[in-house]
Formats: structure tokens, C-alpha cells, sequence
């Protein structure tokens, strides 16, 4: 059976950290703060809103919630945007995506400050991503997965390690993190020939298809550590499940993060490290 890679002691253990760095930044007279910038009623948002507000409380970060109606004007819209961009006192830019038709959502990424874009969407913090820099912040789900693999000691140097998706949000980004991290990535993808003999060649895997319960036992063999990122909810089995099909690959491999509980519980609080850590940047 597999080492189980759970979410929660990974939180946990950032969440001491942030802690404490809150208590050192209040000292200096700084009180982290996130800016939600929603739109709308959308249930996923609602949902991941009221996951971050709790996350920041416990920690002792400051909210600021911004939320505009469904039908709300371009003029107004950029205007919230362009007065959190320019409000010393807010650290970190959350702005829930997509957004509605009305306004564009590509000039809302690239008109958002990468010094505070904590979801890491900006080209700036992208690009900070490829040359390892202090640039923005890395996707939250993509640093997630790196997180889990350094809390459970996964020594990435010298590895082979797959990703299976080619996101801006997840893929590319987890692609180069362990680059960093001198391992040897491919990044597997829809037009990936026999992509499972590709898999079964890494030591670690990354799976974020985005396809529910897509990747079966054919693609793995013993001694990987396997990070699912997917997250669905199964009418047929009435529970959340991810992109991995845990049953089939749990009883091979030597790790595995379980859906739910593992990626998922970590993100939210990677998020709220780069409000605290953009609060440091600026302290210092």
C-alpha cells in the first residue's frame, strides 16, 4: 500500500510559519492584508472565498473584500482594480476569474500588479516562475504540489519526474518548479505519443489532466510518488475523486496524494503565504 501524501500537517506547518511571520510584521506596525476583488455570485467562488477568509483570520491576515454585481460596468470595474493596485495598505490582489463578458478579462490579468498578484495568473509572476526570480508568485496550486513534495522529503534532484497537463495554471508552472528543484521534467500532454510508457520512466508524477479518474494503473509501476491535483465531484460514486484513479494506482506506487485531502487543503494556504511573504518584500 501506498504512503498516503495528506494535505492537512503540510497546511499546517505553513500555517505556523505564516504565523509567526504575522506576528513579526505586526510588530513592525504591518498587518498583512488580501484584497478579494469578486464579481458576481458564483458558487466556486463563494466557496473559495469563504475558505481563504478563514485561512487569513487564523493566521492573523487582514481582508478586504471587494464585490461588484454580475452586470457591473467596465469603467467601474477597472477602476476597483486600479485603486487595489494603488492601495499601500493592501499586500495581495486575489481577483476571481473568469470573469463576466461585459469586461475583458485579459486586460484585467495583465492590468493587475504582479507584487500582488498572490494567485500568480500575471505574466510578470509567470515569468518570475521561469527565471526563479522574486517576480510575482507562482500559482498556488503548482506551489501546492511542491510544498507536498518537500514536507514528505521527496528528494526531486536528479529525478525523473512527468507532468501530465500543460496549464498556465498548474502544468507549465510545475513543469519548471522542478526544473528548479533539479529534477528532469516532461510534460505530457493530449498530442503525447504512448503517453503511459512516458509515465511509468518518472520517479515522480504530477497529474493534472483535468479529466476525471482519466489515469489508471497503466500508467504506473512501483516506486513513484504520484501528486493528483484533479479534483471532481463522481454522480456514479457520489464523492469527490481526482484525476488519478486512486484505486487502481494506490496498491503500486510507493506515494500518492489522496482527492480529497491532499493538494486541495494545501492551496489556500500557499495563497495566503504570499500575502505574507509580498507584506515581507516590502518591509524589508
Amino acid at each position: 500500500m501506498a504512503e498516503l501524501y495528506k494535505g492537512k500537517p503540510v497546511a499546517d506547518a505553513l500555517n505556523a510559519k505564516m504565523a509567526a511571520d504575522v506576528t513579526a510584521l505586526k510588530e513592525k506596525g504591518i498587518t498583512p492584508t488580501l484584497a478579494i476583488l469578486r464579481v458576481g455570485e458564483r458558487d466556486d467562488d463563494l466557496s473559495y472565498e469563504r475558505g481563504a477568509m478563514k485561512r487569513c483570520e487564523s493566521v492573523g491576515v487582514a481582508v478586504k473584500n471587494v464585490v461588484l454585481p454580475a452586470d457591473v460596468d467596465p469603467d467601474t470595474f477597472f477602476k476597483a482594480l486600479d485603486d487595489l493596485n494603488n492601495d499601500p495598505a493592501v499586500h495581495g490582489i486575489l481577483m476571481f476569474r473568469p470573469l463576466p463578458k461585459q469586461l475583458d478579462g485579459e486586460k484585467a490579468r495583465k492590468m493587475l500588479n504582479p507584487a500582488k498578484d498572490v494567485d500568480g495568473c500575471t505574466d510578470g509572476s509567470l515569468a518570475g516562475v521561469f527565471t526563479n526570480t522574486e517576480l510575482g508568485f507562482p500559482p498556488c496550486t503548482a506551489q501546492a504540489a511542491m510544498e507536498i513534495l518537500d514536507f514528505y522529503g521527496v528528494e526531486c534532484k536528479g529525478k525523473r519526474a512527468a507532468v501530465i497537463g500543460r496549464s498556465l495554471v498548474v502544468g507549465r508552472p510545475a513543469g519548471m518548479m522542478l526544473l528548479h528543484k533539479n529534477a528532469t521534467p516532461t510534460i505530457c500532454h493530449t498530442r503525447t505519443v504512448d503517453m503511459p510508457s512516458v509515465i511509468r520512466e518518472a520517479d515522480i508524477v504530477i497529474v493534472c489532466a483535468g479529466q476525471m479518474e482519466a489515469i489508471g494503473k497503466e500508467y504506473f509501476r512501483e516506486g513513484q510518488v504520484v501528486i493528483d491535483v484533479g479534483i471532481h465531484y463522481s454522480d456514479e460514486k457520489q464523492k469527490l475523486v481526482g484525476d488519478v484513479k486512486f484505486d487502481e494506482a494506490e496498491p503500486i506506487v510507493a506515494a500518492i496524494s489522496p482527492v480529497p485531502g491532499g493538494v486541495g487543503s494545501v492551496t489556500t494556504s500557499v495563497l495566503v503565504s504570499h500575502v505574507v511573504e509580498a507584506a515581507k518584500r516590502i518591509s524589508q
